[in-house]
Parts: C-alpha cells; sequence; structure tokens
C-alpha cells in the first residue's frame, strides 16, 4: 500500500481558490506522478480538476490538507503547497 503524504495550508490569496489560482493547482498537479486531493471544510477536491478545485470552496484563511500518494508524492504535495501560500493567481488591482 503506498504512503500517503499530508500537508496543510491557510490559502492566502485575497480572493481564496478561485479561477487563477486553481489553474495553478492543475497545472502544477498534472506534472505529478501522483494523485492528489484538497480537502477543506468536509469537501473534497481532486487537484487535477479545475471544476472540482474551484468549487472547493477554499476562501482566504481557509485551512486546505493537501493528500498525495504516487511515487512524486511528496513533491506534488510540497508544490501545491507553496501554490496556497503564495499570492499565485492573485487577482491584480
Amino acid at each position: 500500500m503506498e504512503e500517503t503524504i499530508v500537508r496543510k495550508a491557510k490559502v492566502v490569496n485575497a480572493h481564496g481558490i478561485h479561477a487563477r489560482p486553481s489553474h495553478a493547482i492543475v497545472s502544477a498537479a498534472v506534472d505529478f506522478e501522483a494523485t492528489i486531493e484538497l480537502r477543506c471544510d468536509g469537501r473534497v477536491a481532486d487537484a487535477r480538476s479545475i471544476l472540482s478545485v474551484m468549487t472547493l470552496g477554499a476562501v482566504h484563511g481557509a485551512e486546505v490538507e493537501v493528500h498525495a500518494t504516487g511515487p512524486q508524492a511528496k513533491e506534488a504535495a510540497e508544490r501545491v503547497v507553496e501554490i496556497l501560500l503564495s499570492c499565485e493567481g492573485q487577482a491584480h488591482s
């Protein structure tokens, strides 16, 4: 049985996980040989599906758990956490 890597991060994007950060997460997820799920407030999203990530409903300050399994699980989880902790995909005013 494969080990699941779990990382936690708070969403720093002022607008939460909307279209731009969702795109950044999905673009990163497809680069890894890993299954990645985002979990927030009892909801689960497939990190390879933009619709799934966008409908997760993770707002600014929400804690998101990143669950990853597979050969590149650690790297994948860390990359998704980097996106959540950064302003990647931040809307510009």
